[in-house]
């Protein structure tokens, strides 16, 4: 694996990035956004009753936010090869499929940081939301939640690879679809058996409900967070496997030389 090769897929993003203010722009905006309306609500509802919501409610939505510019971090540059039709150039070079993925991961991790930065700016001064009421299990929770971004990233990118340009509109409300099992802003017990069953699965459940555990004051035991990152983890090899098995099938029928919007079949 070359370094080289993999710093050339950042290399390129950061070009594109900073010769666009249209790219530069939705990194700042949609967090900031979201962090004053929810930071907004939060206040208000602290002024309803005695609680205090934002440890659990503002920060959910800043954990959930940071998976969603993880999971957008990997898509946008494999995207933006097959809007600009330069996948099949990019593979015509000596890169392989890993290194080409270990660049958007690492350009990933800039993109999710700056969010994450952002996001802290309004939620810390403003909203008087405090990193220090999670102490070290911050870490954990990024942690989970960045490897399954990762993960959902590169499956979306492998769903497209294989359906077309046109089946990005599937990748978009990935984050919205996963929402209501994981519990974001509810406790996973209070979801039907089905989804109680498919939120077993899913690695962010385990972090809301350690947050919320640990916001409320009980016992925090580290095993969810244990099973939280080896799903994660399980959930990233069978991303790269997804993507690995659909790019070599592309290859091998001529898909990927015909890649173009009317693909979807």
């Amino acid at each position: 694996m070359s370094v080289r090769r993999i710093a050339a897929v950042i290399v390129r993003y950061v070009y594109l990035v900073r010769g666009s203010l249209s790219r530069v722009f939705p990194l700042f905006t949609w967090v900031a956004i979201d962090m004053v309306l929810w930071g907004y609500l939060t206040r208000y509802l602290n002024t309803m009753t005695a609680s205090n919501f934002v440890p659990t409610l503002l920060g959910a939505v800043l954990l959930w936010n940071f998976f969603i510019r993880v999971m957008q971090g990997v898509t946008m540059i494999f995207f933006e090869d097959v809007w600009s039709r330069n996948f099949l150039n990019v593979f015509s070079t000596p890169i392989s499929i890993g290194e080409y993925l270990g660049g958007m991961v690492l350009s990933s991790v800039a993109t999710s940081v700056i969010g994450l930065g952002v996001m802290l700016a309004f939620a810390v001064p403003v909203f008087g939301f405090s990193v220090s009421a999670y102490g070290v299990l911050a870490i954990p929770f990024l942690l989970v939640l960045f490897l399954f971004g990762i993960a959902m990233g590169i499956f979306g990118c492998a769903l497209v690879l294989r359906l077309g340009p046109a089946a990005e509109w599937f990748i978009w409300p990935i984050p919205a679809l996963i929402s209501p099992f994981v519990g974001v802003l509810y406790p996973v017990d209070t979801l039907p058996l089905w989804m109680r069953g498919v939120a077993r699965a899913l690695p962010p459940s385990y972090v809301f409900e350690s947050l919320r555990s640990l916001v409320l004051g009980k016992d925090i035991s580290f095993t969810p967070l244990v099973w939280g990152s080896g799903l994660a983890l399980l959930h990233l090899f069978a991303a790269c496997w997804i993507f690995r098995d659909v790019f070599r099938r592309a290859v091998r029928t001529g898909l990927i030389a015909r890649y173009s919007a009317e693909s979807v079949s």
